[in-house]
C-alpha cells in the first residue's frame, strides 16, 4: 500500500507531452501497433468450391484461422462414387505469424508503459540521463524486430495465399469436376503487412526524437562569461 503511494504521489498529469514529437509519436505508435496485432490474431478465413454430380452439388469448404498452421483442420471431399476423401491444406506458418503477434503486444505494452511515463512522471523520465537512454536502446530494438517480423510475416503471408488458393485445391476433387464457389478474403491479413511496416518507419523514425532527449545531442559547454563586451582575461 505504501508503494502505491508513493507512485502516485510522484504521479503529475502534463498533457502538453503529447504536443511534442516524443508523446505524439508514441501514441500513433500504440495505435498501428494495435492494427498489427490485432489485424493478424483472431484471423479466421476459408476457401470454398463445390462438386457437381449428375444427381447433386456438394458444397466443400476448407477453414484456416490463427496461427495458420493449415494441417490441423481437415475437410471432406466427397465423391460422385459415394466415396469421401479426408485432405488437409498444407503448410505450417505458426512461426511467422506468432512472431509478428508477439512483437505487436509487446510492443503495445511497452508504448503504454512510456505513455504513463511521459503524461505522469515527466520530471522523472527528465531528471536524469538513464530514461532516454534506455528508451532509445528500447525503441531502437523495436524497430529493427518490427523489420524482421514484418519481412517474415509478409513472406509467410505469401505462402499462406497459395497453400489456400482455391485454384491449386480444386484440382484435389479430380477425376469428379469442381468449381470454384468463393475465395478466402484476405484483405485484413494485407492490411496487417501494411501496419507491421507503418510500425517500422514510426519506430525508426522516432529514435531520432528520443536520441534529442539524451546527453548525446545536448551542446557542448558554453563559452566563458563575457562581461561588457570584452571578454576576461
Amino acid at each position: 500500500m505504501e508503494i502505491v503511494q508513493k507512485i502516485m504521489s510522484g504521479f503529475s498529469l502534463d498533457l502538453g507531452a503529447v504536443k511534442e514529437p516524443l508523446g505524439f509519436i508514441r501514441i500513433l505508435e500504440w495505435v498501428f501497433t494495435i492494427c498489427a496485432f490485432a489485424t493478424t490474431g483472431g484471423y479466421v478465413g476459408f476457401s470454398e468450391f463445390t462438386i457437381d454430380c449428375e444427381s447433386k452439388k456438394e458444397e466443400i469448404t476448407a477453414h484456416f484461422a490463427y496461427p495458420f498452421r493449415l494441417p490441423s483442420q481437415p475437410y471432406e471431399i466427397p465423391h460422385c462414387n459415394q466415396s469421401k476423401n479426408v485432405t488437409f491444406l498444407q503448410g505450417d506458418f505458426s512461426s511467422s505469424a506468432e512472431f509478428f503477434v508477439s512483437v505487436g503486444v509487446l510492443g503495445f505494452l511497452y508504448c503504454t508503459f512510456t505513455l504513463i511515463l511521459y503524461l505522469g512522471y515527466q520530471q522523472v523520465y527528465r531528471e536524469s540521463n538513464r530514461g532516454p537512454i534506455i528508451d532509445l536502446i528500447v525503441t531502437g530494438i523495436f524497430a529493427f524486430l518490427w523489420l524482421v517480423c514484418s519481412s517474415a510475416w509478409g513472406k509467410g503471408l505469401t505462402d499462406v495465399k497459395y497453400a489456400t488458393d482455391t485454384d491449386k485445391l480444386v484440382k484435389a476433387c479430380l477425376p469428379d469436376k469442381c468449381v470454384v464457389k468463393s475465395y478466402p478474403s484476405m484483405g485484413r491479413l494485407n492490411s496487417s503487412v501494411l501496419f507491421g511496416f507503418l510500425n517500422l518507419i514510426l519506430w525508426a523514425g522516432n529514435c531520432w526524437f528520443i536520441y534529442k532527449e539524451t546527453p548525446f545531442h545536448k551542446p557542448a559547454n558554453p563559452p566563458p562569461s563575457v562581461e561588457g563586451g570584452v571578454s576576461t582575461s
